[in-house]
């Protein structure tokens, strides 16, 4: 039978098989071995270990010299098993393959680890076989290249645990005399100072342990200068006024099985999943074994470490309690509970030590007073259970650490309104955020709780409540505790955004006072962007307009949202997208005292819209925020201001609306016009219309003919739109006789000419453009010509004069495409299709037709997208490829439908002509 290997590096570095020591060469073969076992199964470079085994500067030879090394241990190792130790060659050097525990300085160290969760007894036993494993200096008989100083600092560590455990067994008067030996050739060494003055003392030798440390006092002055550290000062004070602690003595309880949980909730509605994964966490965990063998990764799988978090309401302790008392059969040894009222009035770690020490057994008598030593003695009564921990309400990873069990097979389940982050760091806690309950599961909470009296309130209250489990029990028990009559009133009451927070209270336990709570626990900085955000309108936040609402860098903002997210009052649903619950908005509003839109918010959408449109199409009006003093973000192209334009929709409606109540006329109809152009490149009929009838209002109270002049013109523009010419005519009839300028006249009379266009007034409109057209020039704006020569070919091409159609597109197509407008390209292609298949030339049309298609489907351009595949629908069609034809009408029709009140009728026609039905359609903008 092969002998089992061992590797000495704790004493000379040695071969050992069995109790024989296997000869294996001088200096350099012991060096190389000593390289390969500090770092067992690692590959270790060839180069990096020539550079330690001859301090970097090496002799032409090493190369070989190392591989007759390998050479010669391989010989050695022929001996034992290959598949117990074996030297591989793994680029880009060498592998020694062995179990660490068979080299001793691992083996020291992993003893080490076991000691820290163990009973005192076993502690002190394993430590002191950790220290008996030295056999003299480290890495004894290698070169003095090959050194390893973090085996000094391990025996250094471990020696002093092994005192410390033997001083908590009251083996006082037996480490005299070691400590004593130490502290005299090393008076550095402050902790064994420290461990000889305890042993003194304990031992009845007061004087003596003052000695130790006058002596320990004049070396530090004499020869380094200094004082003795804070601790061993601490210590020296606590000794001269006789103050001390009593001895430790090891507690020798029952095996008590603490019963701590709460009671739970009487109904646990919509958490299924949440429980599923609780169930999944601690099932695993509390059937791992407590072998004392057991590997590292089996220790580390069985310590689970659960984190439930949420917003304040989300119903996390209902969720952990409940769980906990469905699985406490599990844990044998029983489970310990505490409310830490970490965003309250945080409970100091050593109290709740002493809540879990006394009900582990430990006599009230024996609770040691520091928290050091409530720590010690609770892990060490814990160490070898299968224990539940629930830690309800935690502030911090910092407030919790202390108090996980240390053993395989206990779980730990926290519960915090912050995420914990640092608990995943460094336990591998895994976190579960509450999300409020689906809507059935909300409707039958409030079931549950107020009985079948009044259902058909249910589902409203549930919405009123956001479906947070708080609310929704608040709103039950009043339902209950109501008489009939007065529910009418209690949903009146939540209906209203001023008292629905009010409607939610219940003594100290309502919404309000719970997101108080949270609220408190805000450093100051992110507290004060906490309630600015409260004026804020907007459904959602970013960095940038919150660096705006609170005048930081965005920097500073992101950091503060994000402290936010981490403490559940908002929720990062998208990468730099905040949102909050409904009630989380209200308390907010109520934190802001009231107050209007903050004036910066309306400057950074302004400068910020301004930048965005500025992307998307050639502007003509005077409107310009590029000076506002606020923070934006990268400009980009058209596809970063679509996006910017899109995500900050809602933002920009709610902010223009509150401005329009507080009644800013200005800032009003300037932000709607700035954001007009957004709904020219992406048209949509209800949002268009909001916008524009917003920034109209304000101009007509403003009194500005600026003001209204611009807005007459976007109502004009999204009329024509969506050929909407009546509307149409009016406006832009008003512009012109408004206009203040020659160039306001140019811009007036395109639109002019475009409305008696769509009214069918075809001559009249080329009349009308061929004068813009003519004024364009004069002035020199290529931006205003191409618009006219383009408005002027759609008439000429409606009035059936198709040549001088073309001509004044392809025109206006050159100046679109030198401006690099691609909106307006579009356009024009789609005019040359239209233009060309009227004169039968099927082909040049086609051609423009898939080029405009293909540019619009490229840039979301969709109802030039539905004007491109409709001439495509008519050129196939009269090709006889009806299958085809309907195809690209029938995309054209829906198309139109995502965009505007009604579908082209032409192109619904056309489809019924090939046998297609149309759904009906939607009503007019005046229905």
């Amino acid at each position: 039978m092969l002998e089992e290997p061992r590797i000495q590096l704790l004493g000379p570095v040695q071969l050992f098989a069995g109790d024989r020591t296997a000869p294996i060469g001088g200096p350099g073969v012991r060096g190389l071995l000593a390289l390969l076992a500090l770092s067992p199964n690692r590959i270790i470079a060839l180069d990096e270990l020539i550079d330690v085994l001859w301090n970097h500067d090496p002799p032409p030879t090493a190369r070989t010299i190392v591989h007759g090394n390998v050479s010669q241990l391989r010989r050695i190792l022929r001996s034992f098993d290959p598949a117990r130790i074996r030297i591989d060659t793994a680029a880009p050097g060498y592998r020694l393959v062995v179990d660490p525990a068979r080299v001793d300085a691992h083996h020291a160290r992993a003893l080490f680890e076991r000691a820290r969760t163990a009973p005192p007894a076993e502690r002190a036993d394993l430590l002191a076989r950790a220290c008996s494993l030295w056999q003299g200096p480290e890495l004894g008989g290698v070169p003095e290249t090959v050194r390893a100083p973090e085996l000094a600092d391990l025996r250094i560590a471990v020696h002093g645990a092994r005192v410390d455990a033997d001083l908590a067994l009251g083996r006082h008067a037996d480490l005299i005399a070691e400590l004593t030996r130490i502290v005299h050739e090393d008076p550095r060494r402050e902790r064994t100072t420290g461990q000889l003055m305890r042993a003194l003392y304990y031992s009845g030798r007061r004087a003596d342990a003052l000695e130790v440390y006058r002596s320990a006092a004049r070396f530090a002055s004499d020869r380094l200068g200094l004082d003795p550290g804070p601790e061993l000062r601490a210590l020296h004070e606590r000794v001269l006024n006789d103050d001390l602690a009593p001895a430790a003595v090891p507690v020798d309880v029952t095996r008590v099985v603490p019963r701590q949980l709460p009671p739970a909730v009487p109904s646990l509605s919509g958490r299924s999943a949440d429980l599923a994964w609780l169930e999944s966490l601690g099932a695993g965990a509390a059937g791992a074994g407590t072998d004392a063998g057991a590997g590292a990764a089996r220790v580390a799988a069985g310590a689970a470490v659960a984190v439930i978090t949420g917003p304040p309401g989300i119903g996390k302790s209902a969720l952990a309690v409940s769980w906990a008392h469905g699985a406490v059969e599990r844990f044998p040894d029983g489970a310990l509970f505490a409310t830490l009222r970490g965003f309250d009035s945080p409970v100091p770690v050593a109290e709740v030590l002493a809540q879990f020490l006394l009900g582990l057994g430990v006599a009230p008598a024996d609770l040691p007073e520091s928290e050091r030593e409530r720590l010690a003695l609770y892990r060490s009564l814990i160490g070898g259970r299968r224990i539940l921990v629930v830690l309800d309400d935690a502030r911090s990873a910092e407030q919790v650490r202390p108090l996980l069990p240390p053993g395989p097979g206990s779980v730990t389940v926290v519960t915090s309104r912050a995420r914990l982050d640092g608990l995943a760091v460094s336990h591998g806690a895994r976190v579960r955020r509450l999300e409020p309950l689906a809507r059935p599961d909300s409707v039958r909470l409030i079931a549950d709780v107020a009985g079948r009296g009044a259902a058909e309130h249910h589902e409203q209250l549930a919405r009123l409540c956001g479906d947070l489990p708080l609310a929704l029990r608040i709103a039950g028990a009043r339902l209950a505790a109501g008489p009939a009559w007065t529910v009418t009133e209690f949903v009146a009451e939540l209906e209203g955004e001023r008292t629905r927070l009010a409607a939610l209270d219940v003594d100290d336990a309502g919404v309000r006072a719970a997101l108080d709570v949270s609220y408190r626990g805000l450093p100051s900085d992110v507290a004060s962007m906490f309630r600015v955000l409260g004026a804020f309108p907007g459904p959602t936040v970013g960095p940038f307009v919150a660096a705006a609402l609170c005048g930081v860098p965005v920097a500073e903002a992101r950091r503060r949202l994000r402290v936010l997210a981490a403490h559940n009052l908002l929720a990062e649903s998208g990468p730099e997208v905040f949102t909050r619950h409904d009630l989380v908005r209200l308390y907010q509003r109520e934190l802001a005292g009231g107050l209007p839109v903050p004036g910066r918010a309306m400057t950074y959408y302004q400068a910020a819209a301004d930048q965005a449109r500025r992307r998307l199409l050639r502007i003509v009006d005077p409107v310009d925020f590029s000076g506002a003093p606020v923070e934006l973000p990268p400009p980009g192209g058209f596809d970063e201001a679509l996006a910017w334009f899109a995500a900050e929709w809602l933002n920009l409606l709610a902010v223009v609306e509150a401005a329009h109540e507080s009644g800013h006329w200005d800032d009003v109809w300037r932000l709607a016009r700035v954001a007009h152009t957004y709904r020219v490149v992406r048209p949509l009929w209800d949002e268009w219309r909001r916008l524009v009838s917003l920034g109209m209002a304000a101009a007509e109270a403003s009194g500005d003919p600026e003001a209204r002049f611009w807005m007459l013109i976007s109502r004009c523009a999204m009329s024509l739109t969506f050929d909407l010419g009546g509307e149409s005519l009016a406006d832009a009839s008003a512009a012109v006789a408004v206009a203040a300028d020659s160039r306001r006249e140019v811009i007036a009379k395109i639109h002019l000419g475009c409305a008696l266009d769509c009214c069918g007034r075809h001559e009249e409109a080329i009349s009308c453009l061929v004068e813009a057209v003519e004024a364009a020039s004069m002035t020199g704006e290529d931006e205003l010509r191409g618009q006219a020569l383009a408005n002027c070919a759609e008439a000429l091409k409606a009035a059936g004069r198709y040549a001088e159609a073309i001509s004044h597109q392809l025109e206006s197509l050159k100046i679109d495409k030198r401006l690099g407008d691609e909106s307006y390209v579009v356009v024009s292609l789609n005019n040359l299709a239209e233009s060309y298949f009227s004169l039968g030339d099927d082909a040049t049309a086609a051609d423009y037709a898939s080029e405009a298609v293909e540019l619009a489907s490229r840039r979301g351009f969709l109802l030039q997208e539905a004007v491109g595949r409709a001439s495509l629908g008519r050129i196939m069609r009269r090709r006889g490829d009806d299958e085809g034809a309907r195809l690209q009408l029938g995309l054209a029709v829906d198309l139109h439908r995502r965009v505007s009140p009604r579908p082209a009728p032409e192109v619904v026609a056309e489809l019924a002509a090939l046998g297609v039905e149309s759904p009906d359609e939607p009503g007019s903008p005046g229905a």
